[in-house]
């Protein structure tokens, strides 16, 4: 796999970015593009580890045949290697971008050195075949006539509907916004992936049969009832979406807001929509020349972060409940488990300043409007230290501390009762479904992707979405040969 010596011979490279100072001027993304030879030496890094960890367990949840692709990149075979990598994800091009690739945590190189450069090579590998116009519509040989309806057109509902269309299938998908794509259309900012990456798999989709019922919010607009009993089988995937409750007082105060409604209007502005959101109502919401606290130390808040920066924020604060990590990890002790380590996000590297260990204690105002964030250290087991309170000059205020579930309207609201749903170890109110057949509690309906499992990554959202996919064509079917 790769070159024998490559690892040794060849230093890491990766996606190089824009200089902060320009990056924070747009909302497109900042990479910049390499050349195939400066792709192939890295995928030549891959060596020939033996058990490669990289699609194991720990790994990638949809295991992409890493090191194959990488070989056939190394040899300059980019068909063959889009054919090998399309064999297990439908998206590459969004992975590339937006994954935090455990794959590279779980590499056998990063055990002693540091790992193959994974997900700059499946990037290029999808968007030198969009090049080369190996991406195409592959509409199947023959139709079934069984029809599938599939709620939500996030990665989940997105690779279910492309796997059930080229079995055969009439697949039909409804989305409540007026654009395909879920919240990683609308609430992943441009900076890390462009919307027209998902325009033009919609457009393969199409070209394949899929149909897109945009503007269609299934349990308000269109019973679920009317879709169970004009389709073989229903697919919900609506995602987790129900911000988790942060209780802290003052939260009612004009300035502090969800981190959604924020993400999702400034989604909307750069794609050439109205700000308003069937899902994320709000009037307009914008950082220029605000002092801004985003309270939250995940993927959320970083995006909270790097989108103030660029609406000319004066100064963004986050502040992270959870201890500084160490700058570097313990291999011996977790390898190939994705490590707890210093990590800096690129929107954290355009000025953010990161309080850690600190519990935000109340959002505090003047005439109904916030002025500051009350905060104060804690300790190992979260609790508030006396003595250690502060304030934070704050215009404005996101909380991004996560999911607890699905949507509280739509298809949960009518299916309330019938419908069962399960708590999970967060705390999170997910549908309840198994990972072998992902069937609920009503009769022709399955959950897939964050709505079953909670809050989760694009890459087990499209794992969740091929499975759920082969266990309905097998239902409808008698067998299947979709792979999971």
């Amino acid at each position: 796999m790769g070159k024998v010596t490559g690892f040794l011979e060849i230093d890491r490279q990766v996606h190089k970015y824009q200089p902060a100072s320009d990056r924070i001027r747009h909302f497109r993304e900042f990479t910049l593009p390499m050349s195939d030879k400066e792709v192939e030496k890295q995928a030549a890094r891959c060596m020939d580890c033996g058990i490669p960890f990289c699609h194991g367990p720990t790994g990638c949840p949809i295991h992409n045949q890493i090191p194959d692709w990488n070989d056939l990149v190394y040899n300059g075979d980019w068909d063959n290697a889009i054919r090998n990598l399309h064999s297990t994800n439908n998206f590459p091009e969004f992975t590339g971008r937006i994954c935090p690739a455990p794959c590279e945590e779980a590499c056998t190189l990063n055990l002693e050195d540091i790992p193959v450069a994974i997900k700059t090579v499946e990037q290029a590998i999808a968007d030198k075949a969009y090049e080369t116009g190996h991406i195409r519509p592959y509409p199947p040989e023959k139709k079934t006539g069984k029809r599938v309806a599939v709620i939500g057109s996030g990665p989940a509902g997105m690779a279910a509907a492309q796997q059930l269309g080229r079995a055969g299938h009439e697949v039909s998908v409804y989305e409540r916004e007026s654009r395909p794509g879920g919240l990683m259309r609308y609430g992943i900012p441009d900076f890390k992936i462009e919307k027209h990456y998902i325009d033009r798999r919609i457009e393969q989709m199409q070209g394949e049969g899929v149909t897109f019922h945009c503007g269609v919010n299934v349990g308000v607009d269109k019973p679920v009832a009317e879709l169970l009993a004009g389709y073989d089988a229903v697919l919900y995937c609506g995602g987790s979406e129900s911000p988790r409750p942060a209780n802290i007082p003052g939260d009612d105060l004009g300035g502090v807001y969800d981190a959604m409604p924020y993400l999702v209007q400034q989604n909307r502005r750069v794609g050439g929509e109205p700000i308003q959101s069937v899902a994320w109502p709000s009037h307009p919401i914008i950082a220029g020349g605000q002092h801004v606290v985003v309270v939250g130390g995940g993927d959320t808040a970083s995006d909270c972060v790097g989108t103030a920066f660029r609406q000319g924020a004066v100064r963004v604060t986050q502040l992270d409940i959870r201890p500084q990590p160490p700058e570097k990890e313990d291999k011996l002790s977790v390898w190939p488990y994705w490590a707890t380590k210093m990590r800096t996000s690129s929107s954290q590297a355009e000025g953010a300043e990161r309080e850690f260990q600190v519990a935000t204690l109340e959002f505090i105002g003047e005439d109904g409007q916030l002025t500051g964030v009350k905060c104060c250290e804690v300790d190992e087991k979260r609790k508030p230290i006396a003595g250690t309170e502060f304030v934070i000059r704050a215009d404005l205020a996101f909380i991004a501390i996560g999911f607890a579930g699905p949507a509280a309207a739509g298809v949960a609201k009518e299916l309330d009762g019938e419908m069962k749903i399960t708590t999970d170890s967060r705390r999170s109110r997910n549908v309840e479904a198994n990972d072998r057949d992902y069937k609920t509690s009503v009769d022709k309906l399955y959950a897939a992707g964050d709505v079953r499992r909670g809050q989760s990554l694009v890459v087990w959202a499209i794992r969740e979405g091929r499975q759920a996919a082969r266990s309905i064509d097998e239902a409808l079917m008698g067998s299947t040969v979709l792979p999971r």
